[in-house]
């Protein structure tokens, strides 16, 4: 065999007259060249199935899910956002209303704001975070914009004046928290009234006779805001049913309104043995307050918090509480939007039930127990 076309045979180029070098190897596709199909081929499924876990139309198995989230991930595909929006008439965008107003507690609100982008995402939707307190006008100027597929609302008000206009928008929406009317909305939250409820539940249990709720900074009571509100109820209806005296504080969350507003009802109520706090700020200068007023916790004072376990788990003694589930309470509000958006049906309300768990801040009052002097 001649040298040329031996050449010929390996691909290797001779530089002698006839001989023809084999064409370079094909570079791998990139990124912005991989279509559906090839995420599809790597993962072993159907076209189909890829286009249900972009879009989320159709329920799909979590396996399968996640091998086709691995092969686009593998592959570096990016669906064409304009493309795919033309074909669906969907912009693959949800608006988060969370108007940032006066005495919200930020790192709770962080944590519903993180598990609705972290679920969107899931559903390959991205997140428009609206924080101006717009009321109806700004609902009504981002469903006009055609910038989002549907809406979800928090920091619901017993008489939202968004609510009207939510029952006749052309999105669909979901609300985190209940207004006192939820008659045509998608609602999900916490039931805090229940929440309130196992608070006063479980102080009783314990045998405390007289309890505080010490609460939200005074204007989300005058904003009548949905979550306080209802644990307001439920802590003074159920002590009323158990025979249990308890009074109810609003409360600042600063360290210095946090001890005036305990020294008060000290004063006030020198029998109190039980407090439930409702203000997630408040609840480590409430344990710094008390010992500073004469009330060990749990010895003379026993305190049960409704907030995440996080805040709970990292006082001293570490407080027996309701937790706030911010991350479930996100993830289902965005399913139930996408559901709607799948023109499928949902419940129209979705309370969570509380789960109180004991800690070290409670304990049980002996019959007789001399009660503490205010200091």
């Amino acid at each position: 065999m001649s040298d040329a076309s031996s050449a010929r045979t390996t691909g290797e180029p001779t530089g002698q007259p006839g001989a023809h070098p084999q064409p370079p190897r094909q570079p791998a596709k990139r990124a912005d060249m991989v279509t559906i199909a090839d995420v599809a081929r790597h993962a072993g499924v159907a076209v189909s199935t890829v286009s249900y876990v972009l879009s989320g139309k159709r329920a799909i198995s979590a396996i399968t899910r996640q091998r086709v989230l691995a092969s686009i991930r593998t592959l570096g595909y990016h669906p064409n956002a304009g493309a795919r929006a033309l074909a669906s008439k969907r912009a693959n965008v949800i608006a988060l209303v969370l108007p940032l107003r006066s005495a919200m507690h930020l790192p709770v609100l962080m944590q519903f704001a993180t598990a609705v982008v972290t679920t969107a995402r899931q559903f390959d939707h991205d997140v428009l975070l609206v924080t101006a307190d717009e009321g109806p006008a700004g609902l009504r100027r981002i469903a006009a914009s055609a910038m989002v597929d549907g809406v979800v609302v928090m920091d619901v008000e017993m008489r939202d004046p968004r609510v009207p206009l939510l029952r006749t928008l052309e999105r669909p929406s979901v609300l985190i928290g209940f207004p006192a009317d939820a008659a045509g909305l998608t609602c999900v939250d916490l039931d805090f009234y229940r929440a309130g409820q196992a608070c006063v539940e479980h102080l009783a249990a314990l045998g405390h006779r007289h309890i505080a709720l010490l609460g939200a900074p005074p204007v989300v009571y005058e904003r009548n805001t949905g979550f306080a509100h209802r644990t307001r109820a439920g802590v003074t209806e159920t002590a009323l049913r158990h025979g249990v005296a308890a009074v109810t504080q609003p409360c600042e969350e600063h360290v210095d309104a946090v001890r005036h507003e305990l020294a008060g009802l000290l004063h006030r109520h020198p029998e109190l043995t039980g407090l439930v706090v409702h203000n997630e700020a408040a609840v480590g200068h409430v344990l710094t307050a008390l010992p500073a007023l004469g009330r060990a916790v749990p010895r003379d004072v026993s305190v049960v918090a409704i907030c995440p376990d996080e805040v709970a788990e990292r006082t001293t003694p570490a407080l027996s509480s309701v937790l706030i589930p911010a991350e479930e309470v996100g993830r289902q509000a965005v399913s139930m939007l996408m559901r709607k958006l799948a023109g499928e049906a949902v419940p129209p309300a979705t309370l969570l039930q509380p789960r109180l768990t004991v800690r070290a801040s409670t304990r049980l009052r002996l019959p007789g127990q001399r009660q503490p002097q205010a200091g």
